[in-house]
């Protein structure tokens, strides 16, 4: 069982973990359709992944079941995570799908795996959290409306975030080796998205994504990383916690919506800086 804190070494590395999510999430709001781009970046990390399963090897039998309810929980995430980005922003998708995760992650590792956090470190997730949502807050760009649907499939896809950290959390503890359950997870996991494209779109939409193969490459790539990162830093240190320092890729995506994708610049993201820090130090010094 992981210690109750957490060591410097992973801190650094989630927070590291955390800009790569951002790049890739960017990548899947900025190029091609976002079913289509997410199918890219899918299929470029089960790809990559694949010396990596040779190199390692499969995990534990027991693992397996871990593995294949990961794989279906990362298609339904997928899935309404591309919705959602269809519908609004990322600027608002973004904040309220991976700060709702912590705080869901956090109630599955205390009632389902077993695991205890210091007072101090479940203040900390909540402080977290409770930033990473007040980037939620700002104003669609011109004035527009909030899609109320877009804010429904950004919920949803908090609560799957939450399910998946979990089930590879425990996946990553009985494999007896995180790199063999993360290689074998994301080779498992290339399959079951581009067929359902395949089946509802056909051949040709896989001609059309080609131009934009070297994004989906450094998306999957990205993805790859950051999730690696996350699964090996469970077996070290609280679900709850990893899972909440992970989420504070929204700094870095919040950066690149207003850089990178235009979108609206909010002052309240300054604060909500502040607040996601303090959650920091409060998971880091407990």
């Amino acid at each position: 069982m992981p210690a109750a804190g957490i060591e410097p070494v992973v801190l650094i590395a989630v927070l590291a973990a955390a800009a790569l999510h951002a790049g890739w999430n960017a990548v899947i709001k900025a190029r091609l359709e976002p079913i289509l781009a997410m199918t890219l970046v899918v299929m470029a990390g089960g790809v990559v992944a694949l010396p990596f399963l040779i190199r390692f090897g499969p995990p534990r039998a027991a693992a397996w079941p871990c593995i294949g309810g990961s794989t279906a929980l990362h298609l339904a995430y997928y899935l309404v995570l591309a919705e959602a980005y269809r519908r609004g922003e990322m600027g608002q998708v973004y904040p309220i799908a991976r700060g709702s995760a912590p705080l869901l992650t956090a109630l599955a590792s205390v009632t389902i795996v077993g695991e205890s956090l210091a007072a101090s470190a479940l203040i900390g997730v909540v402080v977290l959290a409770g930033g990473i949502l007040l980037l939620a807050l700002h104003r669609p760009r011109r004035g527009e409306p909030r899609d109320a649907a877009s804010i429904g499939f950004a919920l949803a896809t908090g609560v799957v975030i939450a399910g998946y950290t979990t089930v590879d959390g425990m996946g990553a503890r009985i494999a007896g080796n995180p790199n063999a359950y993360a290689s074998t997870l994301f080779v498992v996991d290339m399959l079951p998205l581009p067929l359902i494209v395949l089946a509802r779109r056909g051949p040709e939409v896989f001609r059309s994504m080609r131009h934009y193969a070297g994004q989906g490459l450094l998306g999957g790539m990205m993805s790859l990383a950051a999730y690696w990162i996350a699964i090996w830093a469970m077996t070290r240190a609280p679900i709850a916690v990893v899972a909440a320092l992970r989420e504070t890729s929204v700094l870095f995506s919040a950066l690149l919506a207003t850089l990178v994708l235009k979108e609206a610049f909010a002052p309240l993201r300054g604060i909500a800086a502040v607040v996601i820090l303090a959650g920091i130090v409060l998971i880091r010094w407990h």
